[in-house]
């Protein structure tokens, strides 16, 4: 009868793995392009915004647009460091949700 010998790392090196792999390096920004009329640019970053918004908030187990609150959205702007979003920014990111799907 033929016996497996189990083998494991030592504790220390088991400690020193890092439980995630590294995030990686976010993209590089590039320059809007010039001569659009403002509100273009507002809209481009307000939808950019409401990107980060739901994906971060899908990150954390946020799947239903009823779940995504004006103060639970803004709470999750406060922890990413973004400026607290505007309630047409809120219904952007719960559309984002409903139809990302």
């Amino acid at each position: 009868m033929a016996v497996a010998a189990v083998t494991t790392k030592p504790l220390d090196t088991q400690l020193a793995m890092p439980f995630h792999p590294p995030l990686p390096k976010p993209l590089q920004k590039k320059r809007l392009p010039a001569g659009r009329p403002r509100e273009w640019y507002v809209s481009h970053n307000r939808r950019l915004k409401a990107m980060r918004l739901a994906i971060a908030l899908l990150d954390t187990g946020v799947y239903q647009p009823a779940s995504a609150s004006n103060h639970r959205i803004r709470t999750t702007a406060e922890h990413l460091g973004i400026h607290p979003p505007s309630d047409t920014t809120c219904r952007m990111v719960r559309t984002l949700i409903r139809y990302g799907r």
